[in-house]
């Protein structure tokens, strides 16, 4: 069984600025780079599950999604870092469009993501951890039964059911075991 480290995307590997889906956009949280290293390194699984909303809100398309996501994966890969898989679900139960506005077992809080990647790549979910900047996140690695879920907090923290709160994403590599 593998374990597996899973990182919600805006807000934990880019800063969040609302919807982002261009490239010019793109900023990477400062310390990831480090942190994706140092967990590659003792043999996790790096996976993102990320809500993307805009697309079911129409700000953007999922064409415009894959393609920040490959340019994205390509900055990690020049860095020797390797992305298992990109999860996301484009859904808004209220404020989706067409197709896109429905409930949807995949969209955080919900596991869908999660367990999707524990069947296909045999992950071991107690071994695993989940970090994420919003309660939805941290619901769906509770869910999922997900052993360490780790809330990046921000300006809106409050109350959270995470494991463990921490302030700057390099923080997380005091929890690789």
């Amino acid at each position: 069984m593998n374990k597996a480290l899973f990182l919600d995307r805006d807000g934990v590997i880019n800063k969040d600025k609302g919807y982002v889906h261009r490239i010019e956009d793109f900023e990477f949280t400062d310390g990831l780079f480090e942190v994706l290293e140092a967990f590659q390194r003792c043999a996790y699984l790096l996976i993102i599950i990320t809500n993307q909303a805009g697309i079911g809100r129409g700000i953007y398309t999922e064409n415009d999604f894959q393609s920040i996501n490959y340019w994205m994966l390509q900055q990690f890969k020049i860095r020797g870092i390797e992305i298992t898989k990109v999860y996301f679900d484009p859904t808004h139960p209220e404020n989706g469009i067409g197709k896109y506005k429905k409930e949807s077992f995949y969209r955080k809080p919900n596991p869908g993501m999660i367990l999707q990647a524990q069947k296909e790549f045999k992950i071991d979910l107690e071994n695993s951890i989940l970090i994420g900047d919003k309660e939805s996140d941290i619901l769906a690695g509770k869910r999922a039964n997900i052993g360490k879920t780790v809330l990046l907090k921000n300006t809106n923290f409050s109350q959270t059911g995470a494991d463990v709160v921490i302030g700057q994403i390099i923080d997380l590599i005091n929890l690789i075991n």
